[in-house]
C-alpha cells in the first residue's frame, strides 16, 4: 500500500503576476490528457486561486483534514479534464504545528490516496513566504514560471538564492510564460542563468515557453482552463508539447518519491539554524 512512485512538482516563481496558477491547472490538464492520474493541490494559502479559476466551490479543504473533521477523500474535488483537486487551506501556517497525531492522520491520508495518483502538482504562493519554502522543499521538482516583466527575473533568482543556499536544492526547471515570441521565452531563460552560473551552484533546466494568448484571458472570463475551454489555442498546444516533456521527467527511484515522504518532509520543520 503506498508505495507508489508519484512525481510531485511545485509550480513556483518568486512573486505574484507571472501566471503561475494557470500553470499549474493547464500542466494539470495536458498531463491528465496524456493518461496521467493527476492531482492539483492548491497551496496558494492566502488566495484559493484554483478554486476560482475553475469555478469550483470547495465545501472543506485540508483545514478539515488536519483538524480531523473529514477524510482527505471528501475534501478532494474532481476538477475538469479528470483531474483532482485539493483546496488551499488558509492558515497552512498550522501545518508546522501539528499535534504529533494530526501530523501521522496527514500522512496516512496521503499515503491512502497515493496509489491512484501518479503525478502531484503544488501550486505554490506568491512570493518566498515559510509556507512556500517548506511546500517546494517538500517537491521533488521546483518549476520556476517566469515572465518579461522587470522583476520576475531578479524575483526567481532570490527564490532560487534561498533555496539553494538554505535548503542544499541544485535543480530548477524554468519555464517561461505569457512569452511574446519563442525568442523571448530563451531570453529570459538566458538571463536568468548568466547570473545563477555567476553566484550559485545549481542546475537550471529550459522547460519551453508558453505564448502570451488572448484565449487565456477568455478563459478566465469562462472560469475555465485555457486547455480546456479552447484546445486548439497556441497557449493549449505550448502546454501539450511541455506536458510530453515533464512527462519524461524521471520518477524518484528511491523512497523519497513516495507521497507519504512528501507529506512528511511538509510538516516537518527544516533544521536548518534560522538566523535570530
Amino acid at each position: 500500500m503506498g508505495m507508489h512512485p508519484v512525481q510531485v512538482i511545485a509550480v513556483t516563481g518568486g512573486k505574484g503576476g507571472v501566471g503561475k496558477t494557470n500553470v499549474s491547472v493547464n500542466l494539470s490538464m495536458a498531463l491528465a490528457d496524456l493518461g496521467r492520474r493527476v492531482m492539483l493541490m492548491d497551496a496558494d494559502l492566502g488566495l484559493a486561486n484554483v478554486d476560482v479559476l475553475l469555478g469550483l466551490t470547495p465545501k472543506r479543504t485540508l483545514a478539515d483534514v488536519i483538524s480531523g473533521e473529514c477524510d482527505l477523500r471528501d475534501v478532494i474535488i474532481q476538477g475538469p479534464g479528470g483531474i483532482r483537486v485539493v483546496p488551499a487551506a488558509s492558515g497552512t501556517q498550522a501545518m508546522a504545528h501539528l499535534s504529533p497525531m494530526q501530523h501521522a492522520g496527514l500522512i496516512q491520508a496521503f499515503s491512502d490516496i497515493s496509489d491512484s495518483i501518479d503525478v502531484l502538482i503544488v501550486d505554490t504562493a506568491a512570493g518566498i513566504s515559510d509556507a512556500v519554502v517548506s511546500f517546494v522543499r517538500a517537491s521533488q521538482e521546483v518549476l520556476v514560471v517566469v515572465c518579461d516583466e522587470p522583476t520576475s527575473i531578479t524575483d526567481a533568482y532570490a527564490l532560487i538564492k534561498l533555496l539553494n543556499r538554505d535548503y542544499g536544492i541544485s535543480r530548477f526547471r524554468v519555464l517561461a510564460n505569457m512569452a511574446h515570441s519563442p525568442q523571448e521565452g530563451r531570453n529570459l531563460f538566458a538571463k536568468l542563468t548568466k547570473v545563477t552560473d555567476r553566484f550559485l551552484d545549481v542546475a537550471l533546466q529550459y522547460v519551453g515557453a508558453v505564448p502570451y494568448d488572448e484565449a487565456v484571458r477568455k478563459a478566465v472570463q469562462k472560469q475555465r482552463a485555457v486547455y480546456d475551454a479552447f484546445p486548439r489555442s497556441k497557449c493549449a498546444l505550448a502546454f501539450k508539447s511541455i506536458a510530453q516533456k515533464v512527462d519524461g521527467w524521471p520518477l524518484p527511484a528511491n523512497p523519497r518519491g513516495h507521497l507519504e515522504f512528501f507529506v512528511e518532509r511538509l510538516v516537518k520543520q527544516p533544521t536548518v539554524d534560522s538566523p535570530v
